[in-house]
């Protein structure tokens, strides 16, 4: 499938049915047991993000962009400590219900400004960039020019979030692919933590920081990249080695069990 249908198919996605789903999912409402904890993983990864800005303490007034902002999950917590955010998504369904969601949260103060736009679209300059789970909807070779784009917005921080290709999150994906349900409507794309420092690395940035997220059903790899010294060179990563890799595998065969509920979220 090429690229340009994958955007497509996204943007139809979470304007249509996928919007329903996920705003249950990234709200309060009740859901079922595996979105509950997709909720409780995604959260954790937004946490994680939120507890960095507060660690370092120089959030009032810095520009972030949240690129791919969904609801709002990131952005309102990040107006509220006082950053200028300028969140967006490439679904106006989404945009919309981050917009509610902020008015209420916020009322009239430091509202984020939220727009309707695709990651390629995106321009301008921020001290920060943030770009969580939206990786897992572009091939690598795409992931990789959209590292590089996003990269040319942020001066002095990128953070990025994507599902990690291990041999047992690969293993999860291959055993979930033989249960195609209604609700498995866009492609889901791993990547491997060496291309994604690559890619970073290549664009000027080293990794500072690393977080990892992992429920039941969501797993996310957690990036904290800022500006290389002009005239250095970072370091060669050995992230993921193959020995790690087979940690994992005790993990994959437990929840192998349930990855038909993961593809069939409803």
């Amino acid at each position: 499938m090429a690229t340009t249908d994958d955007k497509t198919i996204v943007q139809n996605y979470f304007n249509a049915e996928g919007f329903d789903r996920w705003r249950r999912i990234y709200g309060g409402g009740e859901v079922n047991k595996v979105q509950l904890d997709i909720r409780e993983g995604h959260q954790q990864t937004v946490d994680t993000v939120l507890s960095w800005f507060r660690a370092d303490d120089n959030l009032e007034g810095r520009s972030i962009c949240d690129a791919g902002c969904g609801v709002g999950s990131l952005s309102i917590p990040l107006a509220q400590m006082g950053a200028q955010v300028s969140g967006s998504d490439i679904s106006a369904k989404m945009v919309g219900e981050a917009e509610d969601r902020a008015k209420q949260a916020l009322g009239d103060a430091n509202l984020p400004a939220f727009s309707v736009q695709d990651l390629e679209a995106l321009s301008g300059q921020y001290d920060t960039v943030v770009c969580l789970d939206v990786l897992i909807h572009y091939p690598q070779e795409k992931a990789a020019e959209m590292i590089q784009h996003l990269s040319s917005l942020a001066t002095n921080r990128v953070i990025l979030s994507f599902a990690p290709k291990t041999l047992a999150y690969t293993l999860l994906k291959k055993v979930g692919d033989f249960f195609p349900g209604p609700s498995k409507a866009t492609r889901a794309y791993l990547h491997r933590e060496e291309d994604v420092i690559a890619a970073l690395q290549k664009a000027g940035w080293q990794v500072e920081r690393k977080g990892m997220t992992k429920t039941s059903f969501y797993f996310s790899r957690l990036l904290e990249a800022k500006r290389l010294p002009e005239g250095a060179v970072a370091p060669v990563s050995n992230a993921d080695s193959q020995s790690a890799a087979l940690a994992w595998i005790s993990f994959a065969l437990i929840a192998g069990l349930a990855v038909l509920a993961f593809w069939r979220i409803s």
